[in-house]
């Protein structure tokens, strides 16, 4: 299953389109500048989950 769910992350970002957008940029920049993500604990192992992770946070939006 899917943490965050899509329903919630839906929540935080107004599109489907949006939602790709910044998450693909957002693991992006954490895999090629080997950024630390924002959050002190992440459960998945992954950029694009934890940019996931980041958004469902609050800490990141559309720009």
């Amino acid at each position: 299953m899917l943490y965050p769910s899509i329903d919630k992350l839906l929540d935080k970002v107004n599109s489907k389109y949006t939602l790709v957008t910044l998450s693909a940029k957002r693991a992006r920049e954490l895999q090629e500048q080997h950024l630390q993500p924002m959050l002190e604990e992440t459960k998945s192992s992954k950029f694009v989950g934890k940019a996931l992770e980041e958004i469902n946070a609050g800490l990141l939006n559309k720009q």
